[in-house]
């Protein structure tokens, strides 16, 4: 039997990061539940898990639902850090980029300390915990690896299934039966990977004139990429 092959393919959708077009299933549910939180220990969170599993989803969530302010954590050098802090609720994506450099890292302790002075909370999301980012600055990683943490497992075949469903269905799209069982084993294990697999399938349905079907992308998975 030949090894199924993993297709990688760019994001070519505007990402939509709402609370409605999230999708729960076990392996992200503990981390909406915590999210949903009032309160966490000391107001921190940081929000574990592998790329494609929905971390950035989350954090929008959060930061809509919270008010809060998202940026990404290199950017912290150039950012206001008062001003953010003013706001009560910062939400911060890829955290572990403060570790590229010292600048980057002594913001973000400026910036947990002016929060933990106004009672405000601090959502942090990356791919490792704490201990693996490789902090120098010896007080910023206590007060981060004294953070409470919540991991998400990578994405599973219910939740891509679920995913490439509602995708198709938010485009008026019928597919048949096959095909999600067909597309989950070949296409790469992430939310962006389902979203990419959608577009390209429609886009081509479109422009050969056919519906979608398991044929059709097994075709185009043949001729639009170098498979193994």
């Amino acid at each position: 039997m030949p090894r199924p092959t993993q297709i990688h393919m760019p994001l070519d959708l505007p990402a939509r990061h709402s609370r409605d077009s999230f999708v729960l299933a076990p392996c992200n549910a503990h981390a909406l539940a915590m999210l949903d939180q009032p309160e966490w220990p000391a107001g921190k969170l940081v929000l574990c898990g592998p790329e494609g599993a929905g971390k950035t989803h989350l954090l929008h969530i959060w930061a809509d639902k919270a008010g809060a302010r998202l940026l990404i954590g290199d950017e912290l050098v150039q950012a206001d850090l008062a001003a953010l802090a003013q706001g009560g609720a910062v939400a911060i994506d890829d955290a572990a980029t403060v570790a590229r450099t010292p600048e980057a890292q002594t913001a973000l302790f400026h910036l947990h300390n002016m929060l933990a002075e106004r009672n405000g909370r601090l959502l942090l999301a990356a791919r490792a915990p704490v201990r693996d980012w490789g902090i120098s600055l010896p007080d910023l990683a206590s007060r981060l690896q004294a953070c409470a943490h919540v991991s998400l497992a990578p994405p599973d075949d219910t939740l891509l299934a679920a995913v490439l469903t509602k995708l198709f269905a938010d485009r008026q799209v019928r597919i048949p039966d096959n095909l999600i069982p067909f597309l989950l084993p070949r296409m790469e294990r992430s939310l962006a990977g389902a979203q990419a697999i959608v577009s390209l399938l429609d886009a081509e349905a479109l422009a050969r004139k056919k519906p979608i079907s398991r044929n059709l992308a097994a075709d185009v998975m043949q001729s639009s990429f170098d498979l193994d």
